[in-house]
């Protein structure tokens, strides 16, 4: 009984002796942590989707108020009433930026790209990426299967089951990029909302050449380069057989829409589509109006010619026969 009690009272003791030492030790190498970031993070979505670039919204709050400035952190989620929030507890203007959205590039519908087989695996884009190329002759586009759709904490992507492509509601996106790191063809790309929501952007990634990727897809990019060239801002590149329209240059003039052979160019949330314009004459030659020259007649001065009267004397002739002959000789 009595070793029990022994140890018992040892096990205290040392126990005891443990919580002060970590007691002291605790209050030795405390982190003092700002009181702000715990404001910041109350006024922030909640969303921890990652789009402003950290792992979550103590992440972010941590590095705002670290940094003691918002130069190049935005919450995407939130937008710019929150970051006005987040501003006003450090201090600070909050810089604005673009509302940004997730666009698809890809036209691969069931009408333009029709499947070659089918896929019996587990419906998940990534594992069927791993596997093959998908179930259409394009190895590039919109698997169809909607992980982004699965990761989007605001319900703003879904598949549509009657194009097979997913698509974006724009009022619900908040462009945190959750969808397009889901993607495992990069199909998905978070761009400028734009003015009035309005964007043109090429709707293919396919980069195999124009003759097979036209033959995948109907309304597939075939690099030939016509919107690069009508370009007047030189926002349209053609890399690796596949244009790509730089959304920070692009001054929204639609050309390349009109020039595109196959379609695949796309212009959302414009009033009108645009006009082809009227072709040019093969040569600008203006009609030249033929200049009828005044001649100039001179006068020529006829003189006059006097014909001097011819008097003729009568001659007498016989009329015998040696008479006439004497009178000619």
């Amino acid at each position: 009984m009595n070793i029990v009690i022994t140890s018992i009272v040892i096990l205290g003791a040392i126990g005891c002796l443990s919580a002060v030492i970590l007691y002291f030790v605790a209050k030795k190498f405390k982190v003092e942590q700002d009181d702000r970031i715990d404001q910041i993070v109350e006024v922030l979505p909640g969303a921890n989707c990652g789009g402003c670039g950290f792992a979550g919204c103590q992440g972010f709050a941590t590095a705002c108020v670290n940094a003691g400035s918002l130069e190049n952190k935005f919450c995407p989620v939130g937008g710019a009433p929150v970051m006005q929030k987040v501003g006003s507890i450090l201090g600070v203007e909050a810089s604005e930026a673009e509302p940004m959205v997730a666009v698809v590039r890809c036209n691969g519908t069931c009408a333009n790209r029709s499947k070659t087989n089918t896929y019996d695996g587990a419906k998940n884009c990534r594992i069927a990426a791993s596997h093959y190329a998908g179930e259409t002759g394009c190895g590039y586009g919109c698997l169809r299967f909607g992980d982004c759709a699965a990761v989007c904490n605001f319900g703003a992507i879904k598949v549509n089951p009657e194009t097979g492509i997913v698509e974006v509601d724009e009022e619900l996106c908040t462009g945190c990029g959750s969808c397009a790191k889901a993607c495992p063809h990069n199909v998905i790309e978070i761009r400028k909302k734009g003015l009035k929501g309005r964007r043109v952007y090429v709707g293919c990634v396919n980069k195999d050449k124009g003759a097979i990727a036209r033959k995948a897809c109907k309304a597939a990019c075939i690099g030939c380069g016509k919107c690069e060239k009508t370009c007047p801002f030189g926002a349209i590149k053609v890399e690796n057989n596949v244009a790509y329209i730089d959304f920070n240059v692009c001054k929204l003039c639609r050309k390349c829409v009109v020039e595109c052979p196959t379609g695949a160019i796309k212009d959302v949330n414009f009033p009108t589509p645009p006009v082809k314009p009227a072709p040019k004459p093969a040569e600008d030659v203006k009609p030249v109006e033929p200049k009828i020259e005044e001649v100039k007649i001179e006068e020529v001065k006829v003189e006059e010619v006097k014909i001097e009267e011819v008097k003729v004397e009568e001659v007498k002739v016989d009329n015998k026969p040696d008479a006439i002959e004497q009178s000619l000789f």
